[in-house]
């Protein structure tokens, strides 16, 4: 990611015109680091981010929607301010629409998410071993960063997975 923001920011910095462009991202996930090489571009001044839902794409897949648009809800204002253009970065995206879009991708596509996958695999809310159950009790964001509410999942529906186990 430092290499490939580091790219974005040189091209801005010295391609004669460069502010008058808007830079985009489009990644690949041939090493994993597609999100984290297009947050990286964002916070060095791209401000289209090319992504798919659910990572889907060619090879090892494309940059993730939901990915990407939780960082920003999430880390947006904080973590990619002061850089190029007016600060905060956003997008229009409804963050309570993520699950129920990334399971209709799935279901047309047949491309069933790993359970482990961020955000919208099986696996993302759940939690087994005794000190993650302890800390879920004691309070959620202990082991949450965001809530599966947040992403149209709602806690303790039968399919859902979000929860103690």
């Amino acid at each position: 990611p430092w290499e490939f923001g580091g790219l974005i920011k040189k091209l801005r910095e010295n391609v004669k015109g460069a502010d008058k462009v808007v830079f985009s991202t489009h990644c690949q996930n041939d090493l994993g680091l597609a999100t984290a090489n297009s947050l990286a571009g964002a916070l060095n001044g791209a401000r289209q981010l090319e992504c798919t839902i659910n990572g889907i794409g060619e090879r090892a897949g494309n940059a993730s929607l939901e990915e990407i648009v939780m960082a920003l809800a999430l880390k947006g204002d904080t973590e990619f301010s002061g850089g190029p253009g007016t600060g905060k970065l956003y997008t229009a995206v409804n963050p309570v629409h993520i699950t129920p879009t990334s399971k209709m991708v799935s279901e047309y596509t047949g491309m069933l998410c790993q359970p482990h996958k961020a955000i919208v695999g099986a696996n993302a809310f759940q939690h087994e071993s005794g000190i993650h159950q302890d800390g879920m009790i004691k309070n959620k964001s202990t082991y949450e960063i965001m809530t599966p509410e947040s992403i149209g999942l709602m806690r303790g529906d039968a399919q859902s997975g979000a929860g103690i186990v």
